[in-house]
């Protein structure tokens, strides 16, 4: 099997993964929208609906199909094979923390933005799964996954992607505010227990 059939087998997985997350993601958002608001910061109570989703969604997936062009390079078979084997350990794992985070939130999945944040009505701090390990498993999924599509695909669609999603940062951070509001010493005390971003090494 030559090196670019195994890359495009490896590009056609990789594509039907971020298809199943999507997939989860939108499934989430549909039903994060019927169910009752709780707390809000910033101007996530006005921001976070339905059509303002469509005003941000259709735009940013429009700029993502007009950047899927390659980015000049023309790499060596070793460099070829370093990219992929690189890109494929942080996309695939990515993609399945980020997802495995999506499902551990269940009913309290909602989308957050940079202007606001906007949990439910009776809302639940989740700490098991991954949330037990890092306390924002599917940003950190995203970002790596975003990074390893860039050396996988090498398009200007995941220069895009790689970048923008360094905006999850600030999200974090937003949310953080909020749900300290919201619980408290609960939340002090899983801060205190659990890292943000790179899981603890015990002995």
């Amino acid at each position: 099997m030559s090196l670019d059939l195994v890359e495009r087998v490896v590009q056609w997985a990789g594509a039907v993964a971020l298809l199943a997350f999507l997939a989860s993601v939108f499934v989430g958002m549909a039903r994060a929208l019927r169910r009752p608001r709780g707390r809000a910061t910033g101007l996530a109570g006005k921001a976070l609906r339905g059509p303002v989703y469509l005003l941000i969604g259709i735009p940013f997936f429009a700029v993502a199909a007009l950047l899927w062009r390659p980015l000049p390079l023309d790499l060596s078979p070793a460099l070829q094979v370093l990219a992929l084997a690189l890109g494929a350990l942080l996309y695939f794992p990515g993609l399945g923390l980020a997802l495995w985070g999506r499902l551990a939130l269940g009913e309290m999945y909602n989308v957050s933005m940079t202007v606001g944040v906007q949990l439910h009505a009776g809302h639940r701090l989740v700490t098991a799964g991954p949330y037990a390990i890092v306390r924002h498993p599917m940003y950190a999924g995203i970002i790596m996954a975003a990074w390893g599509g860039l050396l996988l695909y090498r398009t200007w669609t995941c220069v895009f992607a790689a970048f923008i999603f360094l905006g999850l940062l600030v999200r974090a951070h937003r949310e953080e505010q909020a749900l300290a509001a919201e619980f408290g010493p609960e939340w002090d005390a899983y801060c205190r227990r659990v890292p943000g971003w790179f899981p603890r090494i015990r002995r």
